[in-house]
């Protein structure tokens, strides 16, 4: 499978890449996605967005569609890791992008993983998690995590016994995209800016 049209940002010559997909429901346009992206290349590092074919078609038909089996948007991965070389690479994304590129982390021998807003579990179905593969996961890993997702929150996700090479750190009462209520006295641009500042400073550990 060919790489998909790759949008970048940031300095060519940054010495870390990062590679981020999209979730679901939104493409690589979306306020998130282009808030992260024009965030951490105005830290110093290289942004790389895509959008799996789905999303692609939806752009061109402007018809929505449910994403594409798991197989495909592996493979969808592994063609952007391969074009843009794993070293110096870190990948991840917005919910389902992040648990793809999870899936396909080990085997590329990406320099590590960064997942913003993990779906845990679907909504309302706490019982099925999707954790197995994260608890053998040998990528360095930073997930950040609203405290209200409803994909898995803060009362729940301590429980799910993952390794301590993965990092969990809390955006203060977020839902899935981090946003907190009025009343808990913090701000989308709070906790979206904290965000930015933990993947910066994760990004430049690796090392």
């Amino acid at each position: 499978m060919p790489a998909p049209e790759l949008l970048i940002d940031g300095p060519a010559d940054a010495d870390w890449t990062i590679a981020l997909a999209h979730g679901a429901g939104a493409g690589m346009e979306s306020d998130f996605m282009a808030f992260f992206a024009e965030h951490l290349a105005k830290a110093g590092l290289r942004v790389v967005r895509f959008e799996f074919p789905y999303m692609q078609q939806r752009r061109t038909s402007g018809k929505k569609s449910p994403p594409n089996r798991e197989p495909v948007l592996r493979e969808t991965w592994l063609a952007v890791i391969e074009e843009l070389g794993a070293d110096k690479l870190v990948i991840g994304g917005k919910s389902m992008g992040g648990r793809i590129a999870s899936l396909v982390a080990d085997e590329a021998g990406v320099a590590g993983l960064v997942c913003l807003g993990y779906p845990f579990h679907p909504v309302g179905k706490p019982d099925r998690l999707r954790v197995e593969h994260l608890r053998e996961l040998s990528t360095p890993t930073l997930i950040l995590q609203g405290e209200r997702d409803t994909f898995g929150n803060r009362e729940e996700v301590p429980g799910y016994s993952l390794p301590g090479e993965i990092r969990i750190e809390w955006l203060p009462d977020g839902d899935h995209s981090f946003k907190p209520r009025k009343k808990s006295g913090h701000t989308l641009e709070q906790n979206w800016t904290s965000a930015i500042e933990s993947i910066v400073q994760f990004v430049t550990g690796l090392g």
